[in-house]
């Protein structure tokens, strides 16, 4: 009944038109590609956060060092912080120009890395990156709640101006930037794109943005600590933090997507983030990862499983150059 319900209301918001602004892909549920054994497991998880266990269902699928044909730079600087570190994925024998994937990872504000330790994780994205003709790269940046709104949204700014700088030596196209956030991640990259006062260039300095299991809006989500430690505990301050006004005239290229085991306060967001662009005539796709969780859509990347990528993959190879 609930997976009924969700995707008949998904459906309904793919309904509205709106002037086209991006790829030609069709908002709505995605048939789960979630293998049955995997899936069985995430069901007894639930609708929860669980990145330990579901990292543990994924590993066994990823690839593992050293990666053949794939040339990866670790830790390059791209500002002053510790935290101000990228790795850059390409193919070992160059070519180009490639589009550029530039992935933020989550972490509930205050955690989070573009890799810790050996985990495959989120080396996957780049991986899956380069095998899809683009060059990959993968930041971190500072954390709550020592490092509150916008500090974030400056990390972005400071990462994409060193990307346009200098991915055209490692075959990547500065025109072609696509901007890929999760979670925390996601709300970062929808605060950059509805914040013109952060961005580097016209545009935000990129061709399109892909959000998947975002906030986008802190004056209607659900108040907890982890949103207070970037936003602070001032509510009337939410309002003017939104994503949402920006966002709703921007003319970038977007991409959403969550998960039907997602936390129903990123459901909320999803419906509200595809209502409000809608209104003002700038739909954008919304995709429904059927079967998946909040973090399983992230770690099956690079994997069988094509629910979310084959759409990325679309979305990059179908935007214009603005």
């Amino acid at each position: 009944m609930y997976r009924a319900l969700i995707a008949a209301g998904t459906l309904a918001l793919s309904a509205c038109t709106a002037l086209p602004v991006t790829a030609d892909i069709p908002s709505g549920p995605v048939p789960s590609q979630v293998p049955p054994a995997i899936q069985a497991e995430l069901e007894k998880l639930g609708r929860v956060v669980a990145p330990p266990p579901t990292a543990a269902l994924y590993a066994p699928l990823q690839q593992k060092e050293p990666y053949a044909g794939v040339a990866v730079t670790r830790d390059e600087r791209y500002g002053p912080d510790a935290r101000h570190r990228l790795d850059v994925f390409t193919p070992a024998a160059k070519d180009g120009p490639r589009p550029v994937l530039v992935f933020v990872h989550g972490g509930a504000f205050m955690g989070g890395d573009k890799r810790t330790g050996d985990s495959p994780f989120y080396d996957n994205i780049m991986l899956w990156a380069v095998a899809n003709g683009m060059v990959g790269v993968n930041m971190t940046y500072r954390l709550a709640p020592q490092n509150q709104w916008p500090a974030a949204q400056q990390d972005l700014a400071a990462a994409l101006r060193w990307v346009r700088a200098n991915i055209v030596a490692r075959g990547g196209d500065p025109e072609r930037i696509f901007l890929m956030g999760h979670s925390a991640g996601a709300a970062h990259v929808a605060q950059y794109v509805g914040h013109p006062e952060f961005h580097v260039a016209r545009g935000g300095g990129i061709a399109g943005a892909i959000m998947v299991s975002g906030l986008f809006d802190p004056s209607t989500a659900e108040v907890n600590p982890p949103l207070q430690s970037y936003f602070g505990k001032d509510p009337s301050k939410y309002e003017a933090q939104s994503a949402l006004p920006g966002m709703s005239a921007s003319k970038l290229p977007m991409l959403f997507a969550y998960a039907e085991l997602d936390p129903s306060d990123f459901h909320r967001q999803a419906g509200q983030v595809r209502s409000a662009l809608c209104e003002a005539k700038r739909c954008s796709p919304l995709l429904l990862l059927l079967g998946h969780s909040h973090m399983s859509e992230i770690y099956s990347i690079n994997t069988a499983d094509h629910a979310l990528t084959d759409a990325i993959r679309t979305f990059v190879s179908e935007t214009p150059v603005r």
